[in-house]
């Protein structure tokens, strides 16, 4: 090839370089760096989702009344917020008499089928009100949650785990407590997880 054929091909090979950078291209993402694939739930919609029932106590029967207030002394004057409805609540006062508290969190495998049992039972006739304690997670995760198991009960959430520390529970969740008309807290040991029905009448007696 002659001195002049080949500028000419370096010539060719440079023009159509050029043309290639120049060419208009589709635009690009811009990396700003990670983002969660996960939006926060919007705690409105998911409360409107999970409707659950209310936390306020039913009314007290005459003898409870003359008793004055038997909620559990461990918990009076502790508030936390009712996940039914976002309004704040006296533990104490929602627990009137003779009672079932769990304490669950989102992320706590065994506590989703706990919460179904506990559900169910709340729903036959004679049962005890049965209140769950949401602790370890965000408001609207548990209403989340809550919607997706089709669990109904009275849930408070209690993000500083002032329940938690006034009754210095197990460190593990689920947990579970049995008040009694006086308003004594009993421990649930055995079993460690109620999966049954059964299980819960005879824990409550």
């Amino acid at each position: 090839m002659s001195t002049r054929a080949r500028w000419a091909a370096v010539v060719l090979v440079l023009a159509v370089a050029g043309v290639v950078a120049l060419w208009p291209r589709p635009s690009e993402p811009v990396d700003t760096g990670p983002v969660s694939t996960r939006q926060a739930p919007d705690v409105g919609l998911a409360r409107e989702r999970a409707a659950l029932r209310p936390c306020a106590p039913p009314p007290r029967d005459q003898d409870q009344q003359a008793a004055g207030d038997v909620g559990p002394a461990a918990l009076r004057g502790l508030e936390v917020t009712c996940l039914g409805d976002g309004a704040r609540v006296d533990v104490a006062s929602a627990l009137p008499g003779r009672a079932v508290v769990n304490f669950w969190a989102t992320w706590c495998v065994p506590c989703q089928e706990e919460l179904r049992v506990l559900d169910a039972y709340a729903r036959e006739p004679g049962s005890v009100p049965v209140l769950t304690v949401l602790v370890g997670s965000k408001e609207g995760d548990g209403l989340e949650l809550l919607a997706k198991l089709g669990v109904h009960l009275p849930s408070v959430h209690d993000p500083d785990d002032r329940l938690r520390k006034a009754l210095s529970p197990p460190p593990r969740t689920p947990v579970t407590y049995v008040v009694g008309a006086d308003g004594a807290l009993s421990l649930v040991s055995d079993p460690l997880v109620l999966t049954t029905v059964e299980q819960v009448r005879e824990v409550v007696g």
